[in-house]
C-alpha cells in the first residue's frame, strides 16, 4: 500500500511557473524567439555585408526559426523633431573610422567592427525592412540605442550633437514624442500589428539618461495611454534581481536582459580593458593576450574625440579588443572556467527566476532580449563554443519553466556574429522554445 506523502510545509509545495507570466497580444506569436538585430541593420549594410539585402536576411532568420527582430528603429533621428530630417534621408556610415595601419578602428571587436563607406536613407530603409518582416512571417521590438552608441557610427557628429543637447531632464518626453511619431508612420504603411513591443530605450540603466524613476516611468504610462494596444516598456542591463520591489511603475512588459559575466569578469578585471585613461595601459596580463604585431597605444591613435563622448565604449576596450590574440582569450577563460561553472550557472537561473517572478506579480509578459554571459572579442569562441552553448541552453530552459514569453538565444545569434552560420544549433533551440506550452 503506497502511503500518502507526508505535509512538511508550503514551502516543500511546487508550483507550476510554466504558463505565460502575462498575456501578450493574442494576434502576436505565444513564443517569441529574439534575433538582436540592434543598430547594425543600418550600420552592417555595407556591400556584400550581413544586412546588405534585408530580404535575406530575413529569410534566413526564418529558417533558422526566428520569429522575431530586435532593433534600434533610430526614433530620435527619423522623428524626434530636431532638425535631423535631411541626415536622415542621407546617414552617412563611417563607423569609428579609419586607423593608421590602413584598416578601420572596431575590427575585432562586436557590433563596433563597421567598416562604413557608404549611405543609407533610414527612413525609407525601416520601412523596407519591415516589408521583408512581413514577407516572412516576422514581428519587431523597437527600440533605441542612441543614448548608448547608435550615433557614434555616423561620420558626421550631427546626429549625436542634436540628441546630446536635449536637456537631461527632458530625454524621455522627446523619445516619447519621437515614438508617437514613429508608430505613426509604421501603422499609417499597414505594419501596426508587425509591431511585436517597443521599448522607450535600450537599458536604460546604461545610457546616458536619467534613471527611470527620475521622469520616464511617467513617460512610459503616456506612450502606452497614446498605443494602449501595444506591448511599451523600457529595457534594464542590469535590473536589480534582489530588490525587484524597487523598480518605477509603467511598464507593459518586463523586457530585462541576464549577462552572468562570472570568469569573463574576471579576465577584464586582471588585463584592465573596460577601464579608460589608465596610465600603464596595456599591464603585463593584456600584453601576454595581444597578438605580436600589436602597435603601441599611441601608434594605434584615437578615434576623433566626439566619438568617446557618443558611445559608452572605452578606448582601452576598442584597443584590446582589436589586437586581442581571440586564441590566446578562449585558451584563459577555458582553464579558469571550472571555479565560476556553478556560480554562473545559478546566477543565470536566479536572475531569470527574479524577472519572471516579477513579471508574474505585474502581470506582464517577460522577455529575456540579451543574454547569456557578456562582451568578448569579435573572434572569440568562448560564448559560442560548449560552454556558452551550455550555459545558454540552462537560462532558455529556466526561462521557458518560469513563464518567460520571448528570449534570445544569445547575444550573438545575429547575422553579424560569427555564431549565425550554426545553423543546427539554432534550429534546434528556437524548435525547443515554439514547441513549449505557452498556457494563455
Amino acid at each position: 500500500m503506497t502511503e500518502t506523502p507526508r505535509y512538511l510545509g508550503s514551502g516543500t509545495t511546487e508550483n507550476d511557473t510554466s504558463s505565460l507570466t502575462g498575456a501578450p497580444p493574442a494576434h502576436l506569436p505565444q513564443r517569441l524567439t529574439i534575433t538582436l538585430w540592434d543598430f547594425s541593420w543600418y550600420t552592417r549594410a555595407e556591400e556584400s555585408g550581413p544586412y546588405a539585402d534585408l530580404d535575406a536576411a530575413c529569410a534566413q532568420a526564418a529558417k533558422l526559426g526566428y520569429n522575431t527582430i530586435r532593433i534600434c528603429a533610430a526614433p530620435l533621428l527619423l522623428f524626434g523633431d530636431l532638425g535631423l530630417e535631411n541626415l536622415a534621408a542621407d546617414l552617412d556610415i563611417e563607423g569609428l573610422g579609419s586607423s593608421p595601419d590602413g584598416g578601420f578602428y572596431g575590427r575585432g571587436t562586436r557590433w563596433y567592427d563597421v567598416p562604413g563607406g557608404y549611405s543609407v536613407n533610414l527612413r525609407a530603409r525601416l520601412h523596407e525592412l519591415f516589408d521583408a518582416a512581413a514577407r516572412h512571417g516576422l514581428v519587431v521590438i523597437l527600440a533605441s540605442w542612441e543614448y548608448q552608441q547608435s550615433t557614434v557610427f555616423a561620420r558626421s557628429a550631427q546626429w549625436f550633437d542634436a540628441i546630446d543637447a536635449v536637456p537631461l531632464k527632458n530625454r524621455y518626453r522627446v523619445l516619447t514624442d519621437a515614438w508617437d511619431r514613429l508608430i505613426d508612420a509604421l501603422t499609417a504603411a499597414g505594419h501596426r500589428d508587425r509591431i511585436a513591443m517597443v521599448e522607450l530605450h535600450n537599458e536604460v540603466d546604461f545610457s546616458i539618461l536619467p534613471a527611470l524613476a527620475d521622469g520616464g516611468s511617467e513617460e512610459l504610462r503616456r506612450l502606452r495611454q497614446l498605443h494602449p494596444d501595444l506591448l511599451v516598456t523600457a529595457s534594464y542591463g542590469k535590473p536589480p534581481h534582489l530588490a525587484m520591489h524597487t523598480l518605477p511603475d509603467g511598464f507593459g512588459a518586463a523586457q530585462f536582459h541576464v549577462y552572468s559575466y562570472g570568469v569573463l569578469d574576471a579576465l577584464q578585471k586582471k588585463i584592465d580593458i573596460r577601464s579608460e585613461g589608465t596610465s600603464d595601459f596595456p599591464n603585463a596580463a593584456l600584453s601576454a593576450l595581444l597578438r605580436p604585431n600589436a602597435p603601441t597605444v599611441v601608434e594605434y591613435g584615437r578615434l576623433r574625440d566626439w566619438k568617446y563622448r557618443a558611445t559608452v565604449v572605452t578606448d582601452q576596450m576598442l584597443y584590446g579588443y582589436d589586437w586581442i590574440d581571440p586564441e590566446a582569450w578562449d585558451t584563459w577563460l577555458a582553464k579558469e572556467y571550472g571555479p565560476y561553472r556553478e556560480v554562473m550557472h545559478r546566477e543565470i537561473d536566479s536572475r531569470v527566476i527574479a524577472i519572471a517572478a516579477w513579471a508574474r506579480w505585474k502581470n506582464i509578459p517577460a522577455v529575456v532580449g540579451e543574454g547569456w554571459i557578456g562582451y568578448t572579442p569579435l573572434n572569440g569562441t568562448f560564448e559560442e563554443g560548449p560552454i556558452g552553448r551550455d550555459l545558454a541552453e540552462g537560462g532558455i530552459k529556466t526561462a521557458l519553466e518560469q513563464g518567460v514569453w520571448g528570449m534570445v538565444l544569445c547575444s550573438n545569434a545575429a547575422p553579424h556574429h560569427p555564431l549565425w552560420s550554426d545553423e543546427a544549433w539554432q534550429q534546434r533551440m528556437n524548435s525547443s522554445i515554439l514547441a513549449a506550452p505557452a498556457g494563455r
